[in-house]
């Protein structure tokens, strides 16, 4: 039992840090309509989330090298709170982008030190699994957020479901706090942030993992980009479905469950390149099959979706960990710096191409970042 109390904790900081980046996802179209938004002005509530993630997640790893990272994890998801309550009295939308702003400056330290403390903690053997396991709790978090707040929307509204949103966080906050050990492999970066930083463009000079920059920018890109607008779909006719319906479609990331944990194994059978492009094949196929008219077939293609970009992000979060032994923090600060400027373009780009081709040209888009996307694998995990 005491063995497995790192895994909760670490566990317990990724379903946080999701629950708290996709919590208005699902209320979106409630939003819209509060705040007299269309679409793609309403989607900056994820944007703005996104960007200030990609700001701050290569800094947050320099600090973690400086200053240790379960210290680092400790205070962010703490801090996490304050947010979370703001957006619930936010009184228009300038506020509320205020505040997801700041919530997206304490995610880093969160999700991107921890992916680093396990690379760090664990042997490599068995880093990819407890990767997994941690990748598998993000997808948890991210379908709460998006199902809890959905579901209280309805009857106490979007900001009072917000606001059990942030009492949620402060109790895995506690979880963290109380079972996540003291680092005992921890070697600061540099003895400096100057030796830190210097560590940091080092790794921006390593083509396989720009290649897997790459990768990970692509991964938030069609993430975002399908389910914010996917939603405003399914609201639509002829499927009209309620808010509640809609968050309900998320359970799709729950598949993550089931099949993250298993990616070490799939990886060591099939190797790392080639378990990829399968991912990416199965990827594509999901997201055509969500042009169909019929919802179920909608759903299957969600899972699908879902399950080969999970797949995808194990696959480039334990290639990062476990092959950059020195500054990993800042290296997988980087790696989720372009994860989220992806996540950023994810919600913004699309937006234009709602306003003109609705759902089919934002699926054209994600089949070529799809492919994009392959050919980076292909460079990349040559030999991982």
């Amino acid at each position: 039992m005491l063995r497995s109390m790192p895994r909760i904790a670490i566990a317990a900081a990724g379903f946080t840090a999701m629950l708290n980046m996709y919590a208005p996802q699902a209320v979106l179209p409630l939003m819209s309509v509060e705040f007299g938004a269309g679409p793609a002005v309403i989607s900056q509530i994820m944007t703005v989330n996104a960007l200030a993630v990609a700001l701050t997640a290569p800094f947050t790893g320099v600090v973690a090298d400086v200053l240790g990272r379960r210290f680092v994890i400790a205070i962010a998801i703490a801090l996490l709170v304050i947010p979370g309550v703001m957006m619930s009295f936010s009184d228009g939308l300038q506020a509320l982008l205020f505040w997801r702003f700041v919530q997206g400056l304490l995610l880093p330290p969160i999700f991107a030190v921890s992916v680093a403390y396990i690379g760090a903690e664990w042997p490599a053997r068995e880093a990819t699994g407890v990767t997994g396991t941690f990748i598998a709790a993000t997808a948890v978090g991210g379908f709460s957020g998006r199902m809890v707040t959905a579901a209280l929307a309805e009857p106490v509204g979007w900001r009072n479901a917000l606001l059990a949103d942030a009492a949620i966080t402060a109790l895995c906050a506690l979880a963290v706090i109380l079972l996540l050990p003291r680092e005992r492999s921890f070697v600061r970066g540099g003895t400096t942030l100057r030796g830190s930083l210097r560590q940091m463009l080092r790794h921006l000079r390593n083509p396989r993992l720009l290649a897997t920059f790459g990768v990970g920018f692509g991964i938030m890109f069609n993430f975002i980009a399908a389910f914010t607008y996917l939603g405003f779909r399914l609201a639509a006719p002829p499927f009209n479905l309620s808010t509640a319906a809609i968050g309900a479609v998320f359970v799709t990331y729950l598949i993550s469950i089931v099949t993250a944990p298993f990616t070490g194994r799939l990886v060591s059978t099939f190797g790392r390149r080639n378990f990829g492009t399968i991912a990416l094949a199965v990827w594509t196929c999901g997201i055509l099959l969500t042009l169909a008219p019929t919802l179920w077939v909608i759903v299957l293609g969600l899972f699908m979706i879902t399950g080969a970009g999970f797949y995808v992000q194990v696959c480039c979060q334990s290639f990062v960990a476990t092959n950059v032994r020195e500054g990993n923090s800042s290296a997988v600060g980087l790696y989720v710096t372009s994860f989220y400027i992806g996540g950023s373009f994810g919600g913004l780009i699309p937006g234009l191409l709602w306003n003109s081709t609705g759902w089919s040209g934002v699926v054209a888009l994600i089949v070529a970042m799809l492919l994009i996307m392959a050919g980076f694998v292909r460079f990349a995990w040559q030999d991982a």
